[in-house]
């Protein structure tokens, strides 16, 4: 071959030395065109990533230009070219040759690879210029493996309940996609923005419909097969509500003592598909009185009249010997008769003779006379009969006093606290709401067993003032200076009976009645001593400061804590109750100073993140803003301890703490209480988590409900600050024995609460339940964990360790006190400061002077020196800056704080004057001795 002649040279197979990639370099080509000889190779189309199906090959394919040759290397050894398909054309837009190389992978040759990554293979391309190189493509086995990882559960679930069921799809390569099917339909989010199918697989409803029921399956799926899972029924249950009452029907009889009726039904919602049935009476029944009906009856004839120019006389009776009565017969017969009065000597036709006419006027005159004198006899008798059947009352004493909602000035012996006429006597008369609370709450001085002085032997009168509120006219009759079985025995039956009657009476609740809970109430007499009222067990009471009554006057006040959930359906906004709605009375409440309303809440004070305001309801039954508890106001004053709200008011009426969160960071106060109960006479036990408002009255409402239910408190009560956050509450059971125990078929083993119904509870709990089975009637212990979690928030822990067994089972424990019974106290037992301390501090500090000792000083060191300006108004600052301490420490029984203020005062003073020695000064040590706890 000659030194001239083109070299045309084809290498076809790689070589181990010569260039850089294991090929010798390829002689230059004098007949490539220019634009050939100046380019690398660029690849067209480069090997894709494949899956192996069964024991099918795959082809890779790899095509480049300008390329002079392509060859495959997989996993870092080349291809044998006897295994390439080679396949050369031009290509007409750019007159560049294209070259495509394709070879085939087996399984055989996959499974045989063992290396620390997948099977891959590359193309490398060569021109006159070097090489390149694709990028890699992987080869892997594709499978899908039978059995799910997690097989999606059935449940039941209430309407507007959220539904999440978890998927878990078998191993594959690739990984498989998940389709969630209903009833063999496909459930597609796209077309539905309350559902959500995550990337985790989860099937989520976030408000259940009736039309979500049905059988639910998980379809996963790859390139090589489908897989089913199990199937998921999920039932959407209804619970029962009931329909309004309707009207009470007509007395069953039609005379007499009989009864009325009113009934609901449960029907608003009526329950669906399991769902429970609603809770309480569906028949409500009282007592009536049907007035029997009284015929009437003729009196006597009356005396015939006079004479007329018609020779006629007349004369009537009348139907009232008895007058007819309730639907009673008029009396039958004539009311009039008349005869001719001349025995026929004249008629109406001829004129009277003169003698007849002068004895005509004879009777006249004779007949006028003896009607006066029967009628002043008449009128003699009735007032005789009158004073007689009144002579037992002795002196009326009623004057605008009592008309205005006040007691006559009267002292009277008071009987126990257990006397009904002092408990009952405002009871309101709606049949529809509970008894009247019972239940005691302990003060630390016992039973108030101070008397009245007792008046001169006389019976005064009085009207009540709270019977005067309800416009009830009849009146209550106190006897002075009597023994206590002196009392009429049927007062308080009668003056019930009265209330009764009033079926709309002030202190009707004003929402639906709670069939589990017992109204809250308590009433006191009180005059100028002053006193305490308690509702039990609820954090809420109202102390009347000393001198507050008037010292001839005597009130009879009542507190209620209302429980209609109506009651804040009214408030606006993100507003919530933040405690008890508390009212206080009577309406026409006469005070000289305001009394402290002391109202548990269940709030994380905080002035960043709360706005809270004290509302009252006013005549329309609307809320009204009184203040807010940051800014400050001369009508009341409001101060806010952790765990409580004390107010200082003097107007009588409904009050309510309400808060607005600010921001996210805002918190309120949840209590947590696990309760267990076995199933009579099966192996099921029942775990109950209330999830309700951190204050002592929303907790008494479970401890209430669960007493009927014979529960057992299974964990001291815990606190969950739950966050302003909008995310959901989750309460969820763990660590159950799965040998022992197993959750109950169809039963639920979490809760979810969304945030709306925890942050709006008002009051009212949240109930989650857990139905366990043990798989042996031996098993007789039971020991989980609950868990109760803020979705993005905090947690609690519930341990729960018992003995499951019904005859160990324990009476509910009650963290309360109960073994007494004093609701109200008054004089100086319902007060930690004694009075003439009081008094001497009043008179120290009330008076400004050139010592600085006044009463701003004072409310600095007890720490109430905000709103000066609502004590500035006061008579008395200090008594009322006394009075908002006693409402602060009542349960603390100390005077410790008092006495250590009392003493930083008189060191001031002692460093900043010297003591005049003709001024009093009151010390730190006149408090301490005469407290005795």
């Amino acid at each position: 071959m000659s030194a001239h002649s083109p070299i045309h040279c084809h290498i076809h197979t790689p070589l181990t030395t010569g260039s850089n990639l294991g090929f010798s370099v390829l002689p230059k080509d004098t007949s490539t065109p220019p634009s050939v000889q100046s380019t690398l190779p660029h690849f067209i189309q480069e090997p894709e990533d494949a899956y192996i199906i069964k024991s099918n090959p795959i082809k890779l394919r790899c095509r480049a230009a300008p390329a002079l040759q392509i060859f495959f290397k997989c996993n870092g050894e080349w291809v044998h070219q006897n295994e390439h398909f080679s396949h050369e054309y031009k290509d007409l837009n750019t007159g560049l040759k294209v070259r495509e190389v394709m070879i085939n992978v087996s399984r055989q040759q996959v499974e045989d690879f063992h290396g620390p990554e997948d099977y891959w293979c590359l193309c490398v391309a060569w021109s006159h210029l070097g090489t390149s190189k694709s990028r890699k493509a992987t080869v892997r086995i594709a499978y899908l493996r039978k059995n799910f990882d997690q097989d999606p559960q059935g449940k039941e679930v209430p309407i507007n309940g959220m539904i999440v069921l978890h998927c878990r799809p078998p191993e594959g390569v690739p990984v498989a996609e998940v389709q969630w099917l209903r009833n063999e339909e496909v459930v597609n989010s796209m077309n539905d923005d309350n559902i959500d199918t995550r990337a985790d697989h989860n099937l989520i409803i976030n408000e259940a419909r009736l039309s979500d029921s049905g059988n639910y399956t998980c379809l996963a799926s790859n390139i090589v097969a489908k897989r089913r899972s199990a199937t998921a029924a999920v039932i959407v249950f209804v619970n029962g509500g009931w329909s309004l009452w309707t009207e009470w029907s007509a007395c069953n009889v039609p005379c007499g003592r009989g009864i009325q009726k009113r009934s609901r039904t449960c029907t608003n919602p009526a329950p669906l598909n399991g769902g429970a049935f609603c809770e309480g009476m569906s028949v409500q029944k009282i007592t009536c009185n049907a007035l029997c009906p009284i015929d009437g009856g003729w009196d006597e004839w009356s005396v015939w009249t006079v004479c007329s120019n018609q020779c006629e006389r007349q004369r009537s009776r009348e139907c009232n010997s008895p007058a007819p009565r309730h639907r009673g017969k008029m009396c039958e017969g004539n009311a009039e008769a008349s005869e001719n009065c001349t025995d026929g000597l004249c008629t109406q036709s001829k004129a009277l003779s003169p003698s007849c006419m002068d004895s005509s006027t004879d009777v006249a005159l004779y007949s006028g006379l003896g009607a006066g004198i029967v009628a002043v006899a008449i009128l003699v008798v009735a007032v005789m009969l009158y004073r007689k059947n009144h002579s037992d009352y002795g002196v009326d004493v009623i004057d605008s006093s009592a008309l205005a909602g006040g007691f006559q000035s009267f002292n009277f012996k008071t009987t126990r606290q257990g006397n009904p006429l002092l408990l009952n006597s405002s009871i309101q008369p709606d049949l529809t709401v509970g008894r009247t609370y019972t239940t005691p709450l302990c003060f630390q001085d016992g039973a108030d067993k101070e008397l009245f002085d007792p008046l001169p032997d006389i019976k005064v009168k009085v009207q009540s003032s709270f019977m005067v509120s309800l416009g009830v006219a009849e009146r209550a009759e106190f006897h002075a200076k009597a023994p206590a079985e002196t009392f009429p025995r049927d007062l308080s039956r009668d003056y019930c009976g009265t209330v009764d009657r009033r079926k709309k009476g002030l202190l009707t609740l004003n929402g639906p009645t709670i069939a589990s809970r017992e109204q809250l109430r308590t009433t006191g007499m009180f005059g100028h001593p002053g006193g305490r009222l308690v509702v039990p067990n609820t954090g809420v009471s109202l102390l009347v400061p000393h001198g507050a009554v008037a010292e001839n006057m005597s009130w009879e006040m009542y507190m209620v804590i209302n429980q209609g959930e109506a009651s804040v359906q009214t408030l606006e906004g993100c507003e919530i109750l933040l405690g008890p709605e508390v009212m206080y009375g009577p309406p026409g409440l006469d005070l000289l100073c305001p009394v402290a309303l002391t109202i548990a809440h269940c709030a994380e004070v905080d002035a960043e993140n709360w706005n809270i305001q004290l509302k009252r309801k006013n005549s329309d039954s609307k809320w009204e803003e009184v203040m807010s508890v940051e800014e400050e106001s001369t009508c009341c004053y409001c101060l806010m301890d952790t765990k409580s709200c004390h107010l200082l008011l003097d107007r009588p009426g409904s009050y309510a703490l309400v808060g607005e969160p600010l921001t996210q960071a805002a918190v309120k106060r949840l209590k947590l209480a696990v309760f267990g109960s076995m199933d009579a006479g099966s192996v099921s036990y029942s775990l109950r988590v209330y999830c309700v408002d951190d204050t002592p009255h929303a907790f008494q409402g479970v401890v209430a409900a669960e007493r009927t239910r014979g529960g057992q408190l299974l964990e001291e009560p815990k606190t969950l600050l739950f966050l302003a956050n909008t995310f959901s509450l989750q309460v969820s059971i763990q660590d159950v024995p799965q040998f022992l125990w197993s959750i109950k078929p169809f039963t639920t083993y979490q809760c979810e609460f969304s945030f709306p119904q925890v942050w709006c509870s008002n009051q009212q709990p949240l109930h989650c339940a857990f139905s366990l089975e043990r798989y042996s009637p031996a098993t007789a212990q039971l020991s989980c964990k609950i868990s109760v979690r803020q979705v993005k928030g905090h947690e609690q822990i519930l341990q729960v360790y018992t003995a499951v067994a019904e005859t160990e089972k324990e009476s509910l424990p009650f963290f309360m006190q109960t073994d007494c019974t004093i609701t109200s106290q008054t004089g100086s037992k319902a007060f930690k400061i004694p009075q003439s301390i009081r008094q001497r501090i009043c008179a120290t500090f009330d008076t400004a002077n050139a010592k600085g000792k006044d009463w701003q000083l004072l409310a600095q060191k007890l720490h109430l020196d905000r709103n000066l300006g609502y004590f500035a108004k006061q008579h008395s600052p200090s008594a009322v800056i006394l009075s908002l301490w006693e409402a602060r420490h009542q349960d603390s029984a100390d005077l410790d704080s008092l006495a250590s203020a009392l003493e930083e005062i008189g060191k001031i003073h002692s460093r900043s004057s010297p003591r005049d020695e003709d001024e009093p000064e009151l010390q730190a040590e006149d408090v301490a001795p005469e407290y005795t706890g």
